[in-house]
């Protein structure tokens, strides 16, 4: 059956964009690499994981092994305690809460979710750094930044597992109710097996925003360019390098922070270019 003249229309608007959103994507990917050109083509790749970070020494070092380091390990870290905790959350809305305690939490989350993240920096700062301080010095930390990141995204994983759940179709659920099930058995067994690739897109989704964050872990981390001994010692992201760094960056060294950048969208592509092959295994 041939479409109609709108139905035509429409596809063609929905290839426009389509097409758009991946040439913004290709054009910021060019963007980057070419800026990180000259750092790469003069300082040598291997000097980035070799070197210590003193761009601006007499003797410059460009070393970014420490700050990829810290972004890894805050990033999975703040998921992992994340994703547990919204999926409970999803879970208690759509199986066990009353409806009304159901839409209230939902709104709660919603506005955790529109939170600025300079907001929660701040009271990492004010209140969690303190805290900190009374078990070890500086307070400022690499778990003072994984617990303020586990903040920040929690409100995506739970608000992307609640519409998984909320989309699996219901005579799969009372399919599982007719074999007499248990609600317990009913969660585990039948509704987040089958909302698994929603809640991933959510957790990818997280930890996108987790890599990406500066202001919250600039302000709460330390800012301190060294390999972390423990979760009490301070570190620097490389996003909050970048922050901390562009404005006065020349040469090598503005082009050194372009490679940071780089590294970053490639962390990101890999995740959702797994995140893909894995739906696309469980579509197969």
């Amino acid at each position: 059956m041939l479409p109609s003249t709108k139905d035509a229309l429409l596809i063609g608007v929905l290839r426009a964009c389509a097409l758009v959103a991946g040439a913004v994507l290709l054009l910021i990917v060019a963007f980057v690499a070419r800026d990180s050109w000259p750092a790469l083509r003069d300082v040598g790749v291997t000097r980035f994981f070799t070197d210590s970070w003193s761009p601006t020494s007499a003797e410059p070092g460009f070393g970014i092994t420490p700050m990829i380091l810290a972004t890894l390990i805050t990033s999975a870290c703040a998921v992992a305690l994340a994703t547990p905790i919204g999926i409970a959350s999803a879970v208690f809305a759509q199986f066990y809460a009353p409806k009304r305690v159901a839409t209230v939490q939902r709104r709660v989350i919603e506005l955790l979710a529109g939170i600025p993240s300079v907001v929660y920096g701040l009271w990492g700062l004010v209140v969690l750094v303190p805290l900190l301080l009374q078990f070890a010095p500086p307070g400022q930390s690499l778990l003072a930044g994984v617990l303020v990141l586990t903040v920040m995204i929690l409100p995506t994983v739970a608000l992307m597992a609640d519409i998984a759940i909320a989309a699996v179709p219901a005579t799969t659920l009372q399919a599982a109710h007719a074999l007499a099930l248990r609600r317990s058995s009913i969660v585990l067994k039948v509704a987040l097996p089958a909302a698994r690739p929603g809640i991933m897109t959510g957790v990818v989704l997280a930890a996108g925003r987790a890599i990406g964050e500066t202001m919250a872990v600039l302000m709460v981390c330390g800012n301190v360019v060294k390999v972390p001994g423990s979760f009490f010692d301070p570190v620097r992201t490389l996003t909050a390098n970048i922050a901390l760094e562009m404005g006065y960056a020349l040469t090598d060294h503005r082009a050194a922070l372009f490679v940071s950048g780089l590294c970053l969208l490639l962390v990101w592509m890999a995740l959702v270019a797994a995140n893909g092959m894995a739906r696309g295994t469980e579509r197969a």
